[in-house]
């Protein structure tokens, strides 16, 4: 028996024969262009929620994605706002359910309020998921709510309500680990190269040098996209922790055997859908290829990242170390130095800078809190997912992004599998961030 599912090739050609079975349908009592519904979406969402019928729904579904696709951004945000306004819960039925639930409280009448505080815009969006590439066509279409709800915040409520779908259906078990390397599609290749965005890839040159033997790259890809990388983690092979990123992908790196590392360093970490932003991928993906590492690489003994800093600079120049009196006048004129183009290159600049900088990222990275967490993102990540703040390093990338974001800082969080779990919990419950003694020292 061969069973059709969303990861297998005929998948996709058989949900475009359901359409295309729908279609004569559609074409028949609307027309071509939609003028049986009044050529309006909200018509067409209408009889989206009240058709019935499998090949019907999924041919006015594709219909419908493809005239919203063909909008422009002012005729997407009308689109929103209909949503908003026309596929909202009714309060007034919720609170007559909710009275019967408190009168009666049995089975039936909670399994009615339960169906009232859903708004219907959720089974449209069920609905429209029917059409071939529909899940693709909503990650997309959650892509232009975000920028939409940054200047109506009134639309919230329906990328909300995508969010929560979309969060549901691209949860850690519908989620397959690849590895990628020189021989997987050019297409999926290609995407690596447009997503990349903690260190920019050159050309296709660059993306071979980062694939090399002693180079790994995981994805988690999703049986609706699977030639289309959700998130993708780049490691380096190294001896020893790595400091410096051009040790890593620079053009003149020496290659080593992968039997000889004893060090697997997570140098990059990437989403690739906007889309899909706030529904975490990125923990589950890094235990997920520690246990596939050590699987593969049973002498590596030491799982860390060099990650950027990228919050460091906006938080010293809006502080100036002056709140908590972090540093003193002359200190202050000093630090003023990372504005001068090439400060990196000045020898006596450099020693006069590094202790003064080292000690306020360290109380960057510690002491400087959004609420009980760090108020740099990278760390939050790192941390909460177990990892403990190891090592703190002085001009680790020298390229004019992490100069302007971080004065060149690079940090390194290590993953050591006997102390994640108790780091993580001690984060959580007690705000307690596990850092070495070398990055106490420099507070």
């Amino acid at each position: 028996m061969n069973d059709a599912s969303p990861d297998k090739p005929g998948f996709d050609s058989f949900l475009h024969s359901v359409a295309d079975a729908g279609l004569d349908w559609l074409l028949r009592r609307v027309g071509a262009d939609g003028r049986g519904m009044g050529g309006k979406p909200d018509d067409m969402c209408r009889e989206l929620l009240s058709t019935r019928g499998e090949a019907s729904g999924t041919a006015l579904a594709r219909r419908l994605l493809d005239v919203y696709e063909s909008m422009d951004r002012g005729a997407r945000r009308g689109f929103f706002r209909i949503l908003r306004d026309n596929y909202h819960v009714d309060p007034d039925t919720v609170l007559d359910r909710a009275r019967d639930y408190v009168l009666r409280r049995d089975d039936e009448t909670f399994a009615r309020l339960v169906a009232t505080v859903e708004p219907p815009r959720q089974e449209l969006f069920r609905r429209l998921n029917m059409a071939p590439d529909g899940t693709g066509a909503l990650v997309r279409m959650r892509s232009d709510l975000l920028e939409e709800v940054r200047g109506d915040p009134s639309l919230k409520a329906v990328e909300s309500d995508l969010h929560h779908l979309l969060a549901s259906w691209f949860n850690r078990g519908f989620l397959t680990l690849r590895r990628i390397d020189w021989q997987t599609p050019a297409a999926v290749l290609e995407t690596l190269i447009e997503n990349e965005s903690v260190h920019e890839m050159r050309g296709w040159g660059d993306l071979r040098r980062r694939l090399a033997r002693d180079r790994r790259c995981f994805a988690f890809v999703h049986g609706a996209l699977p030639d289309d990388p959700l998130v993708f983690v780049e490691i380096a092979l190294t001896r020893g922790l790595a400091t410096d990123i051009d040790a890593i992908i620079g053009p003149d790196r020496e290659e080593i055997d992968p039997a000889d590392a004893d060090t697997a360093i997570f140098y990059s970490i990437n989403n690739c859908h906007e889309g899909l932003k706030g529904i975490s991928f990125g923990n589950f993906l890094l235990k997920q290829v520690v246990l596939d590492m050590a699987r593969e690489l049973p002498g590596l003994d030491t799982y860390a990242t060099l990650s950027p800093v990228p919050g460091f600079r906006g938080w010293l120049e809006k502080t100036g170390g002056t709140a908590a009196g972090l540093m003193t006048g002359d200190e202050q004129v000093l630090v003023k130095a990372l504005d001068r183009e090439g400060w990196q290159d000045d020898a006596v600049l450099v020693g006069e800078l590094r202790p003064v900088l080292e000690r306020m990222i360290a109380h960057y990275l510690m002491k400087a809190k959004r609420g009980n967490d760090p108020l740099d993102a990278v760390a939050r990540f790192h941390l909460r997912n177990g990892a403990r703040l190891e090592q703190i390093n002085w001009l680790g990338d020298r390229s004019a992004e992490r100069l302007r974001q971080s004065a060149g800082f690079l940090v390194n969080y290590v993953y050591d599998p006997r102390s994640i779990e108790r780091n993580h919990e001690d984060y959580v419950k007690n705000h307690r961030i596990v850092a070495s003694r070398a990055v106490r020292r420099l507070l």
